[in-house]
This record gives structure tokens, sequence and C-alpha cells, in this order.
């Protein structure tokens, strides 16, 4: 009987998911299989890169090192750069070089990045001088902008040909560029002067003039724009792709629609980490000595304001003493309940900032929005709290206490979530900058403030 084998994606898909559990059979099984492997990469580097990445860097660098340097190449484009860089440095210099060469630039010039400069040194100087110089110059622009996302691998034209021409021109560059979704029309100094589809090209007439199908002054972007500003004109303008030009109007490069949705959610993740008080550039892969740098400011903030609370808690010490161990207990719940509700607002309003959902003058109606949120969820909440302090304090004054503070700090996080991003955007700052923890100094404040000082007027 034949024992049918499974296709290449199905095989990767098995070997992937069986990775994140038991990634050492993955490794023997693939090392007692080579043509398997082989064929894999070759027929779906995408899936090829996702199982490496649940390896081992030693076992990852040993399977890639029985594939030819194309297959090679094609998954280390497509790994994070931070996992491909601990394959490449397993790699000795001229294999490295090697499959530098072979990769996307763009996609070299992030793994490179990821090296430390002897290293870095080591495999430019094994490759061709006029590459090595098209490297280093991606390398020049910082990550997070246009410069570090564009590919200088970009399909261009000169002004004054036909359209028929320009058909001809695009099949002979079809082996050399992947992405023939735009194509740029420059003129005698490369200085961008259009664009037009490859769809318009394939409809128009042979003989009309270039400069009759494309787009006049396309939207471009200068090599420091930044990634949020290149994903905004993407998305209001439905692109799929944006010209790269320096300051004279110079064709540089493009940034591709894959990179810009890589780059929004890159921007979600930085705006994330932010309000959380860590470091915006960190990843799981961040050096710990530069990791530890960038959290510690915020962990000394942290510990200022968790100072201003236990003052204003020290300063109610008399209630606390008068009622004892019941009101100790029924504080966090108030506070937590406000944390939770500021949260919330928080996170809607990053992340409308985020996709450009509120402008300045949307502001007071959002904020006036979330509040009568805040404001109807604080009414069910606050009668369940008052349960509670009924239950457990066993008077009505202590459930009036628990039902009241509960209610105020609900609606006082809602407003304290929404307001603090509009507030640090109005002053120039990054809305997502701490935000978590200035809310938490709110709440915590009115949580544990409020219930003691209505606590010392119905209770004590």
């Amino acid at each position: 009987m034949r024992i049918r084998l499974p296709r290449p994606r199905e095989l990767a898909q098995r070997l992937r998911s069986t990775a994140r559990v038991q990634p050492d059979e993955v490794e023997q099984y693939l090392d007692t299989h080579t043509a398997e492997w082989q064929e894999l990469a070759s027929a779906d580097p995408h899936d090829a890169a996702d199982i490496l990445e649940e390896l081992d860097a030693d076992a990852a660098t040993d399977l890639l090192s029985d594939l030819d340097i194309a297959d090679a190449a094609g998954i280390l484009n497509e790994m994070r750069p931070e996992l491909g860089v601990d394959v490449l440095e397993g790699l000795d210099q001229a294999r490295s070089s090697d499959l530098v060469a072979a990769m996307d630039a763009d996609m070299a010039a992030d793994l490179l990045g990821q090296l430390d400069e002897r290293n870095r040194e080591q495999v430019l100087a094994g490759l061709d001088p006029e590459l090595s110089q098209e490297l280093l110059a991606l390398l020049q622009h910082a990550p997070d902008s246009a410069g570090g996302l564009m590919t200088t691998d970009v399909a261009f034209l000169q002004v004054g040909i036909t359209a028929g021409e320009a058909i001809e021109r695009l099949r002979q560059l079809h082996d050399q560029i992947e992405d023939l979704s735009y194509v740029y029309v420059v003129d005698l100094r490369r200085q961008l002067v259009g664009v037009v589809s490859f769809r318009d090209l394939v409809f128009a007439r042979p003989g009309v003039g270039l400069d009759e199908t494309m787009v006049h002054r396309p939207v471009a972007v200068r090599p420091e724009t930044d990634r949020e500003e290149v994903s905004e004109l993407a998305q209001r303008y439905g692109l799929f792709g944006l010209p790269v030009v320096d300051h004279s109007g110079v064709l540089l490069g493009m940034v591709t629609h894959e990179a810009v949705v890589d780059s929004v959610q890159a921007e979600a993740s930085e705006d994330f980490a932010a309000a959380m008080g860590a470091g915006p550039e960190e990843t799981v892969f961040t050096p710990v000595t530069r990791a530890a740098g960038m959290r510690l400011p915020w962990m000394l903030v942290n510990l200022a304001m968790a100072l201003v609370v236990a003052l204003v808690i020290e300063r109610q010490s008399a209630v606390i003493d008068d009622i004892g161990p019941v009101l100790a207990a029924l504080m966090p719940v108030v506070a937590l309940m406000g944390g939770n509700a500021g949260a919330q607002s928080l996170a809607v309003v990053i992340r409308s900032m985020a996709i450009d959902g509120v402008t300045p003058s949307r502001a007071g109606r959002v904020l006036m929005n979330q509040v009568a949120v805040g404001a109807i969820n604080s009414i069910p909440v606050g009668l369940l709290a008052g349960t509670v302090g009924l239950v457990f304090g066993g008077t009505v004054n202590f459930a009036v206490t628990m039902g009241i503070a509960t209610v105020v700090n609900l609606v006082i996080g809602t407003l304290s979530g929404t307001g603090i991003p509009l507030l640090l955007r109005k002053l120039g700052l990054d809305p997502a900058l701490a935000s978590n923890i200035f809310l938490t100094l709110v709440t915590d404040v009115v949580g544990f403030g409020g219930f003691l000082m209505v606590a010392t007027l119905l209770i004590r």
C-alpha cells in the first residue's frame, strides 16, 4: 500500500503546532527528514520561519545550514530580526555574508541592525561594495521612520515613454522586483513626478504616453517621517505603498503595504508599553541592562505616587483605628473598581487616538460621553457595592459609605482615564506616556481617601 505524504503546507502547519509544545521532537524529525525539510523551506518560507522561531538558536542554525542560499535567505526574510540574528551569529562569516546578500535589502538592513558592531562589520566586509554601501545607507535611518521601513527594490520608469514601452520594461523587471503594485515615474534626475498602478498600465492603449496615465504629484514621505504618520497617510488615502523621497524629491525607495501593516502593529504595541510605563522600544529580546534602564524612571515615579496614596491614608488613620479591619478590607475594593473603569476608558481613548479618531475639536464630546458611560455603570455597581458593605459592616451607614465611595470613584476613574491622554496630547506629549501610572494615582487617592472621608462623616 502506498502511503501519501502530507503536502509541504500541511506538514508545515503540523510541525509548527508541535514545535510550540515539543520543539525537541520537531528538531529530531527535521534532522532525519532532510528532503522534506528542504521541500518545505522552498515551498513556504513563511511557515518554515515560524518553525525555526520555535526552536533553539543552535537547532535553527543547523537546519538553515542544510538549505541552499536562496531558500535560507527567503526564510531569514520572514523571521523576526530579533530571532534571525541568533541564527546568523551561529554561521561562519562567509555563509552569513552570502545569506545577507541574497535577502531583500530592507530585511537585511533590519537583521544587520540587530548585530553587534563587530559582527556587522565582518558581514558587510564580505559583501559587494555597492550592496554594502546600500545597506549602510539604510542603517542610518531610525527603525521607526519611513527610511527604516522602506525597501530600495522599487519599480520606476523614466517619464516620456509610452504605456506599451512601460509594460515591456516591467517584464524585464519582474524577476528583480517583488512588489509591482505601484510603478513610480521619475525624470532624468530621478526626481519623483508621478505614479501609475500596474492595473492602469495593463488597460492603457500601448501608444498612450506614460504622463497621460500616471497620477501627478503623488503622496510621498521623507526618510525621517515617523512611522505613525506613514501609517496615517496610507490609511487616509487607501494606499498600498508610499514612495520615499529626499529633500530634492529624488526617489529613494518605497514603504510597502506589508511594512505599513507592521508599523501599525508596532505603533499599537509601543503605545501599550508606554501606557504601562515600560520602554516603548522594549521587547522580550531587549538586553537586560537596557530594559532595566528604560523601566527604572517610571518605577521611581510610581513609588513617589504610591507615597502620595500612603500619605492620604495616614491622614485618615484615626477613622481606621475606630472602625477596624472591616474598613481596611473594603478600601481596596473601591480603589480597584475605579481603576478598572478608568483603564477601560483609557484603552478606548488611546486606541482611538492611534487611528486619528479623536481630533482636538472632538475632545470635549469624547470626555462627556465617557463620563456618561461611567456614571451609568456606577449606579448598579454602587448598589452592589453597598450590599457588600451591608453584609461586611452590618449597618446601613456602612452600606451607604461603600455605595457613595464606589459611585464617585467610578465616575472620577472614567473621567481620568479619558482626560489624562487628552491632556498629555494638549501638552505636546505622547498620549500613551505612562497614562496608566497617573490613572492609578488618581483612582487610589480618590478610592482610599474618598472612602475614608465618607466613612468619617457617616460611620465614625
